[in-house]
């Protein structure tokens, strides 16, 4: 009897062990990305089967989705860039790597790239359902805005892919899709207050 008592401890033991080395190895695989700066209402990180509340100052790893519930708001910092989400949000951080870029996918929602002027430029590719975002070191929103899905600029260009189309949109530009699939309108400028509504919908001024 206490043979066996024995070999179930071992077992249990070699379980924890081998629990606690693969949680070692994602830690290892998964470096830091980034950090929470600011946190409004319930924000939360999943990765793969483990999902946790995101508070201020906590840490974004690499190939993290950071999802935010109604009436939440998140700002994160990747470096010196500056990734607003607005509520019912979700984005994957599919691959950054600091003062180099990387891949985003917004799944859900709306958000705000800020990299400041002055620092160097950084190649980022943002994925949507509706197409593809060129970036390099700019200011922008995208998300529902009066379409189904918007993209404006305030600072730099981006490129915006969709529906075997791109457009080049500059400051003070934005574009519409109205359907998943569908091409990107011809860049306009856009009002004072459609940007205003845009802002306020990531929790900016």
């Amino acid at each position: 009897m206490r043979q066996i008592h024995v070999k179930r401890r071992i077992f249990v033991g070699g379980l924890m062990l081998a629990a606690m080395a693969g949680r070692l190895g994602n830690a290892a695989t998964n470096s830091v990305v980034g950090k929470a700066e600011k946190i409004r209402g319930n924000v939360r990180r999943r990765q793969g089967g483990d999902e946790a509340r995101l508070a201020v100052g906590g840490s974004v790893l690499d190939n993290d989705y950071v999802l935010t519930s109604t009436n939440s708001f998140a700002d994160l910092a990747l470096s010196e860039t500056r990734i607003l989400l607005g509520p019912q949000t979700e984005l994957l951080i599919d691959s950054f790597i600091a003062e180099q870029g990387g891949t985003l996918e917004l799944g859900l929602g709306r958000m705000v790239f800020d990299r400041p002027e002055g620092l160097s430029k950084v190649d980022v590719a943002v994925r949507t359902a509706f197409g593809m975002i060129g970036v390099r070191g700019t200011k922008f929103f995208c998300g529902p805005s009066r379409a189904a899905f918007a993209v404006f600029v305030e600072r730099g260009a981006v490129s915006v892919e969709g529906g075997g189309v791109t457009r080049t949109v500059t400051a003070g530009q934005g574009v519409d899709f109205d359907r998943p699939g569908a091409a990107p309108s011809e860049p306009t400028n856009w009002g004072q207050a459609r940007i205003r509504q845009a802002y306020a919908s990531v929790g900016l001024p």
